[in-house]
């Protein structure tokens, strides 16, 4: 049997894809495009198609020939009134079906196709990238030529249309740039963003910076291209477990490369359609006031509207420029000044401005002049300005050549639930959140630069606080502190987690605790310090990261602390449950409501296993614990949980307090009921969890031993802790819990039956009782 033109196509095109040895990234685009086109022809003329009035064009991205290989082909069927036009367009329509290719496809004349295009925003921008497939050009040529005459004209009241269409996907998706699994199309800085800039290049009314977004363009195409080969499927988003297979489908390391490579740019993007967003907005503004654009232009020309804002730096029609006696060849610190200026002003750093001091500015001297290092500080502490001016300096790379290893956590990806965007951006949002505690601390500057830095260990392998802790120094050297404020900046870095890792997992009331922790930080003025960082970095991570049980624990920390640095002795303010405050019958249960949950204290008779079974009731509640203070007040044990509902309401704090005194009395197995929830719900196949770790903490406590436990966290978690040191007879004195995302990090003072702390091997021998009875 001859072959038919959709056999030969679908061969063809199977073979295309298949090759390992054939084209990649545009190169394949385009011959897959071509490939389609060839195909469409022939069954077009095929099926007695004439050549005048009816015409098949391609529109959106197969008219830009972005055909990647899951894509639709975006056609539209033009005609001028012919009577076979329905018959014409299933005789093309039903081989693209047959062939397995999802199209997007109208049938409409050119008066149609205007009026769609008119209502419609999105068909109006696909008509925008109209090319001819088959058929009367004539009748292609003159749709295009009206498609772009329409635009034009109605660019002043379409653009905003377009604008808020890109805000409010971005709302809806995210930014692709710091997204663990970015949607390539929709997200902001993706393909969809590119699309808009095209659109805006062609309403005349201002350009994009076309080699930036062309080569950003084009490495996302390639992503989406291997994520529709790694798939079979014409997906946008790159999840999590396609990303390795994506990676090597590229020739990439790893997919933390991968996501790197696709972070940058979606941020070439972004900070592409800011620019040129940012052009329409002064150009639409001066229209709507009466203004054409060549009387803007003039009004841009003239010297009465440059306003000082520094040496050698200017406001210009509502953007930071040089100003024209500017010298940036004779001048090294104008980089900074100019950041600093357009930051402090609350204005953008005008993207000539960049390119210009880019190519013109010589490197800094090392160390830095003071001058450069006061405008570097004022820079950070501009709060949320900071982030347009430090992201037009990402743009051309200018925040490596003043910090050399800003480039290994540069568009870093952090794959962890906890953490919204990637190190280096994190590292900025750190900033700005600082920015507003720099009236708490002595020394502003050392804030906003532990901020910068606290992070920047985590582009060096190992422990990323005593990498950074190096870096951190060099580079303090660099910009000129003194030594006595590099050791403090060394300090914040090497300790910036260690005021809430203690405050959350060891007993303050504990001596050895807080005497520890005052002997790392130093001085009282570095705590203060530690404490705004500590602040600034958990709300720079997310609402995760963060709480008023957590809150209320730094600062009782903090204020032990300052106690011991003032040689008065420590103030007793845990928040704890007192003997004087409960009454009533044993156990008393409290259940009181809280805006994300709520805070359950349960008092009873202390007891060994006391912990376990007030910890598998919650669990047969459906309440997931989100932190933890246990305590035991002379002999009775007090334990306060905040907990949040799997789905549902509270339940009702009498069946709470009922399932606790059954549990206590013997009469209610929590294990096993437990254990049958667990049974009817078995872990999704192909998940794998990384087991847990049982850690000893030596010298945290001289009254009890301390171990840590770090396990994915999982309804019943802490039952089976405490069943399990419950039935190594041990007793929990204290106790923190903690859930990060999906991680929990709980710490554990227990004791032995004579009350005293374990010895060291029994306490190593408990450890790994524990990892056992953890593992899945």
């Amino acid at each position: 049997m001859k072959p038919t033109a959709t056999s030969r196509y679908t061969r063809a095109r199977d073979d295309l894809l298949a090759d390992p040895a054939g084209p990649t990234g545009a190169t394949r685009r385009q011959a897959l495009g071509a490939l389609s086109d060839r195909w469409l022809t022939e069954l077009y003329t095929g099926a007695g198609a004439p050549t005048e009035g009816v015409c098949l064009v391609a529109v959106g991205g197969y008219g830009r020939r972005e055909l990647s290989p899951g894509s639709d082909l975006d056609l539209v069927l033009l005609h001028e009134g012919h009577a076979r036009i329905t018959e014409l367009a299933d005789a093309i329509w039903y081989p693209v079906w047959d062939a397995g290719i999802a199209l997007d496809h109208s049938v409409r004349t050119p008066d149609e196709a205007r009026r769609a295009a008119a209502e419609d925003l999105r068909v109006q921008t696909g008509l925008l990238d109209i090319r001819h497939i088959a058929g009367d050009p004539d009748l292609t040529a003159a749709l295009r030529t009206s498609m772009f005459t329409a635009w034009r004209a109605a660019a002043v009241k379409r653009l905003p249309e377009l604008l808020e269409s890109c805000r409010e996907r971005a709302r809806r998706h995210g930014e692709v740039a710091f997204l663990l699994e970015p949607d390539l199309k929709e997200a902001r800085g993706g393909l969809r963003d590119a699309t808009a800039l095209r659109a805006i290049s062609a309403s005349w009314i201002a350009d994009a910076p076309h080699e930036e977004v062309d080569t950003a363009r084009a490495t996302l195409l390639d992503v989406r291209d291997a994520l529709h080969l790694v798939t079979g499927r014409g997906v946008d988003r790159l999840l999590l477990q396609e990303q390795d297979a994506v990676a090597q489908r590229l020739g990439l390391l790893d997919a933390d490369t991968l996501l790197r490579r696709v972070s940058e740019a979606a941020r070439a993007l972004a900070y592409a359609s800011d620019v040129t967003w940012r052009e329409v907005r002064r150009v639409l503004a001066a229209r709507e006031a009466g203004a054409g654009v060549r009387r803007l232009r003039r009004a841009r020309a003239g010297a009465s509207a440059r306003t000082p804002l520094a040496e050698g730096v200017v406001e210009y029609a509502g953007e930071a420029v040089l100003a024209q006696a500017a010298q940036p060849a004779r001048d090294p610190v104008l980089l900074l000044r100019a950041a600093a200026a357009a930051a402090q002003a609350g204005l953008p750093l005008s993207r000539h401005t960049v390119d210009r001091l880019a190519i013109e500015c010589p490197p800094l001297a090392d160390p830095w002049p003071p001058a450069a290092r006061e405008a570097f500080v004022s820079l950070l502490g501009a709060g949320r300005d900071v982030l347009p001016v430090w992201e037009a300096l990402e743009s051309k790379r200018l925040i490596t050549g003043l910090l050399p290893d800003w480039d290994r956590v540069r568009c870093r990806p952090q794959r962890n639930a906890v953490h919204r965007f990637t190190v280096d951006r994190h590292l900025i949002e750190t900033v700005i959140e600082a920015a507003a505690h720099t009236r708490r601390v002595a020394r502003p500057d050392l804030l906003l630069v532990a901020a910068l830095l606290h992070d920047i260990g985590k582009g060096w392998p190992g422990d990323h606080s005593v990498s950074g802790e190096v870096i951190a120094r060099e580079a303090a050297v660099r910009m000129g502190f003194a030594k006595n404020d590099v050791d403090v900046l060394g300090t914040l870095v090497r300790h910036h987690l260690l005021l809430v890792d203690t405050a959350t997992r060891r007993d303050l009331d504990d001596p050895t605790t807080v005497a520890a922790f005052a002997e790392a930080v130093g001085s009282v003025e570095t705590l203060d310090l530690l404490h705004a960082l500590t602040e600034a970095d958990a709300a720079a991570t997310g609402p995760a990261a963060w709480s008023e049980w957590r809150d209320a624990l730094v600062r009782d920390l903090a204020a032990r602390t300052r106690a011991v640095f003032a040689g008065r002795p420590t103030p007793m303010v845990s928040e704890r449950i007192v003997t004087a405050e409960v009454s009533g019958e044993l156990p008393v249960v409290r259940l009181e409501p809280l805006p994300f949950g709520a805070e359950v204290t349960i008092a009873a008779a202390d007891r060994v296993g006391l912990m376990a079974l007030s910890a598998g009731v919650l669990a047969l509640h459906r309440l997931t614990v989100r932190s933890a203070a246990i305590d035991v007040v002379e002999d009775l044990g007090v334990t306060v949980w905040t907990v949040e509902t799997e789905f549902g309401r509270l339940p009702d704090p009498a069946a709470l307090r009922e399932d606790v005194r059954k549990a206590l009395a013997g009469g209610l197995d929590v294990a096993a009921r437990l254990a049958k929830r667990e049974a009817a719900y078995p872990p999704r196949r192909g998940t794998t969890r990384a087991p847990a770790r049982v850690e000893v903490i030596a010298d945290a406590s001289q009254s009890a031993t301390v171990l840590e436990v770090r396990a994915h966290d999982s309804p019943g978690l802490l039952h089976r802790i405490g069943k399990a040191l419950a039935d190594a007879r041990v007793s929990v004195r204290q106790a923190r819990v903690g859930t990060h995302g999906a991680d929990a990090v709980d710490a554990f003072y227990v004791v032995a039956p004579n009350g005293r702390p374990l010895t060291a091997a029994d306490a190593r021998s408990l450890a790994k009782t524990l990892e056992k009875a953890l593992a899945p």
